[in-house]
């Protein structure tokens, strides 16, 4: 167990350390969200008001914890096309010749980007106060844990697809047609109240739709005003780690049935 985690961790600090090498990474997945934010929340603020949000919040602070997921979201795309890097450069045969299974490979890349996203979201919680959201020290913990726990999901999803494709292209083109659409239907720029009844049944089949819950209900554990029950939130949180684990062990298993490294 203890070399597991020596090996899970030597790659995860590798992915730390070439972050801090690449600092226009930081540029693309954290600057991009933030410019969403601004522009589209700033324009929509005063022209937009989705069904079923409360009376005292404005689009900016309902679009905020969507733009932070998709800090998260970017962070993964950036983080785990790495994955495809490293093939091109030989490092992952590499690493695959050593005494060290596909499993503990994965978990290493995943802990690696999960971690860098987490770091970008906190960076962009201290953004809140300037979309109105006031938070509290359980605000932060519950938030960063959901922040955790969606990262692992998208990360883990980008690791699914990085262990089949080869071309750095071909990479982003599918992780742009599977992210950015799950992205928009999880509740970060329109709730689920209100939509046409496909596009409802759509966003609940969404696992990233419970993530948002649970992390918009985080974010407003200081603040009177709450988005969703406490069993709702309960349940988002359970099909979030779930949703995690799930693709998790997909990546892990197209891992260890890849033939193309």
């Amino acid at each position: 167990m203890s070399e597991i985690f020596l090996q899970a961790g030597t790659l995860w600090w590798r992915e730390i350390t070439r972050f801090a090498r690449q600092r226009s990474r930081l540029i693309g997945a954290f600057l991009q969200p933030l410019v969403f934010w601004a522009l589209l929340g700033a324009g929509l603020k005063a022209s937009f008001r989705p069904s079923g949000m409360p009376s005292d919040i404005n689009y900016m602070q309902y679009f905020y914890p969507g733009v932070i997921i998709l800090v998260l979201l970017f962070t993964a795309i950036f983080a785990t096309i790495s994955t495809v890097e490293d093939r091109k450069e030989g490092f992952l045969q590499g690493v695959l010749v050593a005494p060290i299974s596909r499993s503990t490979v994965v978990l290493g890349q995943a802990l690696g980007a999960t971690t860098l996203a987490l770091m970008q979201g906190i960076i962009f919680l201290v953004l809140a106060p300037l979309a109105g959201i006031h938070l509290n020290l359980a605000a932060i913990i519950t938030s960063a844990s959901m922040m955790a726990i969606i990262a692992f999901a998208l990360t883990s999803i980008g690791l699914l697809i990085a262990w089949r494709i080869e071309s750095t292209q071909g990479f982003h083109a599918i992780m742009n047609l599977i992210l950015i659409p799950i992205w928009l239907l999880s509740g970060a720029f329109f709730p689920v109240s209100g939509v046409p009844g496909w596009l409802y049944w759509a966003m609940r089949l969404n696992p990233l739709s419970y993530g948002m819950i649970a992390l918009r209900r985080g974010l407003y554990l200081g603040e009177p005003v709450s988005f969703c029950s406490l069993s709702e939130f309960r349940l988002a949180v359970v099909v979030s780690i779930a949703f995690a684990v799930a693709m998790f062990a997909a990546a892990t298993r197209v891992a260890n049935r890849s033939t193309s490294v």
